[in-house]
């Protein structure tokens, strides 16, 4: 018994614009044609004279990003007076 397996690929011409602080947007079309339908995080790759977004699952650490604040941040050159050296 044989089986047999077919790939199709569909190729969509669509433009964009990078703007000039090097932001794409990229078109509702090929956002569902990439199954990409919530922002979030998504692998980047590339070679020469391209560039490849490749659809991810989003993980969970990615999911809280910048969820929590600190409300009073500790300046970097302050921070050796909030330790406490008496262990």
């Amino acid at each position: 018994m044989q089986s047999h397996c077919h790939i199709l690929v569909i190729i969509m011409d669509t433009y964009a614009t990078i703007t000039p602080n090097w932001q794409l947007h990229i078109p509702v079309s090929l956002r569902k044609t990439a199954g990409i339908v919530t922002h979030g995080r998504v692998k980047v790759t590339a070679s020469t004279g391209k560039i490849i977004i490749h659809k991810t699952k989003n993980d969970y650490v990615s999911k809280w990003s910048g969820a929590f604040r600190v409300k009073n941040p500790i300046p970097a050159d302050k921070i050796r007076d909030y330790i406490d050296y008496s262990s």
